[in-house]
């Protein structure tokens, strides 16, 4: 029971600090620009997370696995949290974490092709659905009241975290996972935060105390203590349930932008979100299932979802 009550804790964590990050991180870029924040942020939490997995810096490995942690680095910051913070310019946060939160459809895909994994009915509706969803959500940005700029680089960052997910999966084996996090958000970090001081300046940054308040924030409780929470949670077996929840973390965000942003509620945004919202339901489902199964059966799988 105290496992359970433990769990269920760490999910409700991981489903409010990932959801409130997208309002925060709107209202952080009305103080700097987005690079050179996407470094900031990025870069605080790769130091506390090296600095968490250092007891066991045999394990890093880092003249073998260099290239895994930089291909990682890549795709897993450097290209979403890149497409990310410059996406959320031009849209609503919740519009846009609604679209990204798309990445367990597509995920779906992408396992089906490299992985091997089954695709079966419920994921083939869901990404349909899901497809649709993002079709609602884009019609504001064909008429011109929602920035289509923003809808595709939404769509660039679901992509990139699906391909993310999958290369970590493919790698899983060879390494440490809280030092592929920690190397892969420190990479990244640098990347961006060099990209930004070459791109932008410096002297743009307001550093008052509400972009200081978000940036540590951000950097720590979703960044750093988020991904080590994620896996920790999928490292213990859960990782069905961190998808299942993951349809919550947009729901929060939408919430939390209308109260700190006062963003609008569209009719458009209604139905893209209902249909984001069940598409990933519908893929989730499956895997909740699976890994029910996957308990009971003598061979377990495990991974990032």
């Amino acid at each position: 029971m105290q496992k359970r009550n433990q769990t269920i804790g760490l999910l409700i964590f991981l489903v409010l600090v990932w959801g409130i990050n997208w309002p925060l991180s709107k209202i952080a870029l009305t103080y700097a620009p987005p690079l050179l924040f996407a470094g900031i942020r990025t870069v605080i939490a790769g130091i506390l997370l090296i600095l968490a997995a250092m007891p066991n810096w045999r394990r890093l490995h880092f003249r073998q696995l260099w290239p895994v942690y930089l291909t990682s680095a890549f795709l897993s910051i450097v290209f979403y949290y890149g497409f990310q913070t410059v996406g959320l310019q031009y849209v609503p946060s919740g519009l846009f974490s609604a679209i990204v939160f798309l990445q367990p459809v597509l995920l779906g895909i992408f396992a089906w092709l490299w992985l091997g994994e089954r695709m079966y009915g419920l994921k083939i509706a869901g990404l349909v659905i899901g497809f649709l969803g993002v079709g609602s959500l884009s019609i504001g940005g064909l008429t011109g009241s929602i920035s289509a700029v923003g809808v595709l680089l939404a769509l660039a960052s679901a992509v990139s975290w699906a391909l993310a997910t999958v290369y970590t999966k493919r790698n899983a084996v060879r390494v440490d996972m809280l030092w592929m996090t920690a190397m892969q958000i420190m990479i990244g970090g640098v990347i961006l935060l060099a990209a930004g001081s070459v791109s932008e300046s410096w002297s743009d940054i307001n550093w008052s105390g509400t972009f200081v308040a978000n940036t540590l924030f951000i950097a720590v409780f979703v960044i750093a203590l988020g991904w080590m929470v994620y896996f920790k949670l999928i490292n213990e077996g859960e990782a069905g349930k961190v998808g299942s929840f993951t349809f919550l973390i947009p729901l929060v965000s939408i919430g939390s932008s209308v109260i700190l942003m006062h963003e609008q509620i569209t009719v458009n945004l209604v139905i893209g979100m209902l249909l984001i919202v069940g598409s990933i339901i519908l893929v989730n489902a499956r895997i909740g299932r699976s890994a029910r199964q996957a308990v009971q059966s003598p061979v377990t799988e495990t991974g990032k979802d």
